[in-house]
């Protein structure tokens, strides 16, 4: 069965804005592919609720300096806890609420859709199956190339010495399938980049 996933294309126009910081537009649509190959594993799952959610994740980063993100969300002490990685959580429930009502979502599926933005980052556990197929998601996009490329900067690394990083970070998964994806994601990125020579 295939998804006819243009109706969310009204979403996706209405968060552009807010896609170009802290490379969003790279990441926001990886995350949603991901998000689509874990929801066609969970049935279960509510399509919407996780495709809405992953697109608008993280649009609040748009509301914050781009070097106060480096510093405090990816290069300080206790990066998951800082203050500018509940504020763009803050700030992506108001922005994801406007775009959703925008958008003409009702009222519940906004909630609900709020409610995986909200924490998302800094929550210690998942909630329910929406969110683990959200949280999932958003992060096994740094497993490819591109997420390798992105997210290397950010933390100032080189790709060889992220990918040695996110080769122990296998335990962040909440879904089985999500861990065996990403193992397999970065065996192709190391031989792509070239990693064993550089």
């Amino acid at each position: 069965m295939t998804t006819d996933l243009s109706r969310y294309d009204p979403v996706w126009r209405a968060a552009e804005p807010y896609m170009r910081a802290r490379k969003n537009d790279v990441h926001v649509p990886l995350s949603f592919h991901w998000a689509q190959r874990l929801l066609g594993l969970y049935p279960g799952a509510d399509r919407d609720i996780c495709s809405l959610a992953i697109l608008l994740h993280d649009i609040g980063w748009a509301t914050i300096d781009m070097d106060r993100i480096l510093r405090e969300g990816f290069r300080g002490p206790n990066i998951l806890q800082s203050d500018v990685r509940y504020l763009h959580e803050t700030e992506g429930v108001r922005l994801g609420s406007e775009v959703l009502r925008q958008t003409g979502w009702s009222a519940d599926v906004i909630a609900q859709v709020c409610e995986i933005i909200d924490g998302h980052d800094t929550r210690p556990e998942p909630r329910h199956l929406n969110d683990r197929i959200v949280r999932d998601a958003d992060k096994l996009w740094r497993f490819g190339v591109p997420g390798i490329a992105v997210a290397c900067d950010w933390f100032a690394m080189t790709p060889r010495a992220y990918a040695d990083r996110l080769a122990g970070e296998f335990h962040w998964f909440e879904l089985p399938e999500s861990r065996t994806l990403a193992e397999a994601e970065l065996e192709s990125t190391r031989a792509a980049l070239m990693l064993h020579v550089l």
